[in-house]
């Protein structure tokens, strides 16, 4: 097996040729291509990038809205050995050319919108090649190679190392800059065997994309589909009645999705049934679930199996929950996936037994090769764990920062980032309990607590919500009376008018929404 992990990008595409040269390997709203078609339209784009003295080991940025084209970009540069930067649609020009910059990318493939918004101190560096999608005039010195794909070959690059980096995935940056998570082309690969492995993917399945290709789990649903031979089957917008309307109407197999828009699709659901004969199987990454949003799924999606998953962009993905567990376990992260190693550890004394917490730490083929051109910050994330040497030596481990319980099957449940434990009247209260309870209302639909320093309670519990119609902070209040025990309760709910802001991947914006909250406290 391990021989097949050392493979390049490019062979993720190549190998489906030519015995699946006439299947459908991608598909558009009103648009499909073959196996043939996309991996010459990605010839095309290799041929100019080769044009421009594109060589291995340079980085490209794709920033494309999601779809064919985006997919055709990506492998392209994988074909000349570049290194791709996927630099999400939705990001502003400013950290669009901050990346450019930071990566000293050689080439930007972009739309002419994008193109005309960098000037000033956003003007991509000096010497930039640039293809605008779809329009021959923006092109530097070339014919669109969308619109005149050229012959397929099928070659790659003899210097492109396996284990060399491929991608380099940057952060939302809600915190600070971004910061670029390198992976290699053993990291994708073997993350695209692993998921395939547990969720039983094949060259029947339609998957549909709607989380983005610059977040790791949208781009894991690509790669598994080349992987497998399946089709992928582009939904760029995240509106919950598209979705569906999509998914019924392109007969897809499987959606992934994060707990915002869960919440949405299931409420729409509930609503309005919708039958979806196809659908195999639904998964969740990027958080939990709210309780009374996992409750439903069963009922809205009816025969579908539901994985429950884990994972961070420095290892890809970690942990997966059995559709046959779910009734059981229903909110737990599972154990570790194929050809991972996953541990809890409590730090100073070894890994976590049955009902401890400790921190997730991942090990194995699928951590990252760390940050781009941050080797300091990358030892502080990728290090040996003491705790784990005489099982490990001095493997490196990615430690993820997150707070997991343990129980006695073994299965891990999420129960806080370790930095955003509320400290209240002697108690260490994980904001995810808080947000459950209020979830638990159904007076709401977004909800994200925190901590605020208090003289009297250490910290006090603040919630920030957005109301469905029928919710108001009365009604919220008395819930929380009831239900959640004195130290648990919010000693203040804010009411955030219309949706709360997300995350390029379509998770709540945490840090954003806390201190637009916290700022207004100030005032």
């Amino acid at each position: 097996m391990s021989k097949d992990f050392d493979r390049i990008m490019w062979s993720l595409m190549a190998d489906n040729l030519p015995h699946r040269a006439g299947k459908i390997a991608a598909v558009d709203r009103g648009r499909s291509v073959t196996y043939a078609e996309l991996a010459a339209e990605a010839g095309c784009i290799a041929d100019w990038l080769g044009a421009r003295g594109i060589r291995p080991g340079d980085r490209v940025i794709v920033h494309l809205r999601k779809g064919i084209d985006e997919v055709a970009a990506m492998f392209g540069a994988w074909k000349m050995g570049a290194v791709v930067v996927n630099v999400n649609i939705r990001w502003t020009p400013a950290q669009l050319a901050y990346v450019a910059r930071d990566s000293r990318a050689r080439a930007v493939i972009l739309p002419r919108n994008v193109l005309d918004a960098l000037t000033g101190e956003n003007a991509l560096p000096e010497g930039t090649a640039y293809l605008v999608q779809g329009k021959a005039e923006g092109l530097v010195q070339g014919a669109d190679p969308w619109a005149a794909p050229a012959a397929d070959r099928a070659s790659a690059p003899d210097e492109c190392d396996p284990r060399g980096l491929a991608m380099i995935i940057y952060t939302s940056g809600s915190t600070g800059a971004p910061k670029g998570v390198m992976l290699s082309h053993r990291n994708i690969r073997v993350g695209a065997i692993s998921v395939a492995q547990y969720l039983k993917l094949d060259e029947s399945d339609r998957l549909l994309s709607v989380l983005p290709y610059s977040f790791d789990a949208g781009l894991n649903q690509l790669t598994t589909m080349m992987l497998t031979g399946g089709t992928v089957v582009h939904q760029p917008l995240t509106m919950p009645a598209e979705i569906i309307r999509m998914a019924a109407a392109e007969a897809v197999t499987g959606i992934a999705g994060v707990p915002p828009l869960w919440n949405q699709i299931v409420r729409l659901l509930a609503d309005r049934p919708t039958a979806l004969p196809a659908l195999r199987r639904i998964t969740n990454t990027g958080g939990k679930i709210p309780p009374n949003i996992l409750e439903l799924l069963p009922q809205v999606f009816p025969g579908a199996d539901i994985y429950l998953m884990y994972g961070l962009t420095e290892a890809f993905r970690s942990t997966y929950l059995p559709p046959e567990r779910f009734a059981a376990k229903m909110g737990s992260i599972g154990q570790q996936i194929p050809n991972a190693r996953v541990f809890a550890i409590k730090h100073g004394e070894g890994i976590a037994g049955p009902e401890e917490q400790g921190e997730l730490v991942h090990a194995g083929p699928l951590v990252s090769m760390g940050y781009w051109e941050k080797p300091e910050i990358t030892t502080q994330k990728i290090r040996p764990c003491p705790e784990l040497a005489h099982i490990l030596g001095d493997e490196p481990v990615v430690w993820s920062g997150d707070l997991v319980r343990v129980d006695d099957d073994g299965d891990m449940w999420f129960v806080s980032r370790m930095d955003e434990m509320i400290k209240t009247l002697g108690f260490r209260l994980s904001p995810t309990e808080v947000e459950d309870a209020i979830s638990q209302s159904g007076l709401v639909s977004d909800v994200v607590a925190f901590g605020v320093e208090d003289a009297d309670l250490g910290q006090a519990v603040h919630a920030v919500v957005s109301y469905l119609p029928q919710g108001d902070e009365t009604a919220l209040a008395a819930h929380c009376a009831r239900a959640m025990p004195h130290y648990m309760r919010p000693q203040r709910h804010h009411t955030w008018q219309g949706m709360m802001p997300r995350t390029a991947s379509g998770k709540l914006d945490r840090p954003a929404i806390i201190s637009a909250v916290k700022a207004s406290l100030d005032n």
